[in-house]
């Protein structure tokens, strides 16, 4: 069996620019701590407590549909811990790779290494209060980042069978039930015996599941996990990534592999028919797909980053727009150290029915500007709708749409301010707070950050996960936080 990828730990903190910026601005709060204070006491009463139920409403949906829930405040903003888990068994320089989080009302599930784990949300909980563990005999290789309506997810995996063609190799495929742990189905992949740790893809929209890999695809009918279609790549083009959601689009990548070329196109995702196609220009380094519905595309314009996105006319494929991101920072290509595909991730970005919103880089006048601003773009035209202002020391992150709203999380500065989460109405610009509380200090900054942990909110409540776990050099022995979640302290209903 095909042993987890392993290296020694990072000797560089990823977050250091923006710790040093917060040291410094420590000196600054200290001073201003009690008007710090008071502003946050104004914020909160001149909103009001709207009240409302903790548990989001679901939207009307099928069971096998991607999940959209629209979420409404609690009772109290204030917050207390419902979810803590701390991962053991640490040793030496491994490090234990956690690609995938997942929420329902009752539990939160880790992918980790070769096992998905599913934790109680409750007040005031038991010391990693563990519902279930489902073990899968291989190593996880790639995970889907949509839940069905109904609390289902699907996740590639090594196989785990005595008959297996090779190490490292990833051929299986199957749905699971994020509130029991159970198997739904398992099958395996036919012809995948190229499909790895670095190239596969698993994308769910309504009632189907899409795989894809260097050299070949396939897709299942999400109830019963039979076969749909499939394609060998052995023509000039093959589909190399699929994005899910409200559509199924296809990355399709032509030509030698050290100057291809891309075109996306949308499939039925029943049959596999292509709907339309859009070529893209030729010479760029790497394409993502934040989106299918609507279809925005990412691209790296002879740079290693994100030089602009392109909206789609979701009826046709025909371009609407092509918006710089100069000046932002969509924090396109979260996998973990190269390995799990990455084509549908960019943690710095939310796209919504009619507008993108995207993270700004951090600021340089630590002092007297926020660190950052969310900025919201018409998809049609690409212009600059209205923007979202941080707080000095205090970035803030698109989290995910909640109906025409904006869900954000805004990180705290010191013990005075607390981190947020917030509502964002675009219509009115009122910022609701739908949750305070403070992360463990010593986590704070790798927890906060959006491209090194997991940030989800889900039915009221709001989780930190880490995607990469690795003992403490100072305090090897001591377990790692794996994940935490916060929900209202409030009176339950």
């Amino acid at each position: 069996m095909h042993t987890q990828p392993t290296q020694s730990a990072p000797a560089v903190d990823p977050s250091r620019d923006r710790r040093r910026r917060r040291i410094l601005g420590a000196v600054a709060a200290v001073v201003a701590a009690v008007v710090c204070l008071g502003a946050g006491l104004v914020w909160y009463h001149s909103i009001g407590r709207t009240k409302g139920q903790t548990d989001a409403k679901a939207v009307q949906q099928a069971p096998d549909a991607v999940r959209e829930t629209l979420e409404k405040a609690p009772v109290s903003p204030e917050g207390e811990v419902v979810v803590k888990h701390n991962e053991g068994s640490l040793t030496g320089k491994q490090q234990r790779f956690a690609p995938a989080t997942w929420a329902t009302g009752k539990i939160v599930a880790r992918a980790l290494a070769n096992r998905i784990e599913g934790y109680k949300i409750e007040p005031h909980p038991d010391w990693d209060a563990k519902a279930w563990t489902l073990q899968l005999g291989g190593h996880i290789c790639a995970v889907s980042r949509d839940v069905t309506a109904d609390g289902r997810t699907a996740v590639v995996v090594e196989p785990g069978r005595t008959d297996a063609p090779q190490n490292g190799v990833c051929d299986e495929v199957l749905m699971v039930d994020l509130d029991t742990g159970k198997k739904i189905w398992q099958a395996k992949m036919p012809a995948a015996e190229g499909a790895t740790i670095t190239g596969t893809n698993i994308s769910l929209t309504r009632g189907v599941v899409a795989i894809a890999w260097d050299d070949g695809s396939v897709a299942y009918a999400m109830e019963s996990g039979k076969r749909l279609w499939n394609t060998l790549g052995t023509n000039q083009c093959h589909d190399s990534a699929y994005v899910g959601g409200g559509a199924l689009l296809a990355l399709v990548k032509c030509g030698d592999s050290s100057e291809p070329t891309y075109r996306v196109e949308k499939l039925e995702p029943r049959t596999g028919k292509v709907l339309w196609r859009y070529a893209v220009s030729n010479g760029l380094r790497t394409i993502y797909l934040p989106s299918a519905d609507p279809p925005v595309i990412a691209v790296e314009a002879g740079d290693y980053r994100v030089t602009d996105l392109i909206t789609l006319d979701p009826e046709n494929g025909e371009r609407l727009a092509t918006i710089s991101m100069n000046g932002y920072d969509p924090k396109c290509g979260g996998n973990v150290e190269g390995y799990f595909d990455a084509v549908d991730k960019c943690y710095g970005m939310v796209v919504g029915r009619d507008r993108v919103f995207v993270m700004s880089k951090d600021t340089q006048d630590v002092i007297t500007k926020p660190e950052n601003q969310i900025t919201a773009f018409d998809l049609k035209t690409g212009t600059v709708v209205t923007r979202f202002e941080g707080r000095p020391f205090q970035q803030v992150v698109p989290v995910r749409m909640n109906g025409e709203d904006l869900i954000i999380f805004r990180s705290t500065l010191d013990d005075v301010q607390p981190a947020a989460v917030v509502d964002w109405n675009l219509r009115t610009g009122k910022e609701t707070p739908y949750l305070l509380f403070h992360l463990p200090e010593d986590d704070e900054n790798e927890l906060s950050d959006p491209e090194q942990s997991d940030i989800l909110y889900e039915q009221g409540h709001v989780f930190f996960a880490r995607r990469m776990l690795a003992r403490d050099v100072v305090h090897p022995k001591n377990p790692v936080l794996s994940v935490i979640g916060v929900g209202t302290a409030g009176l339950k209903h």
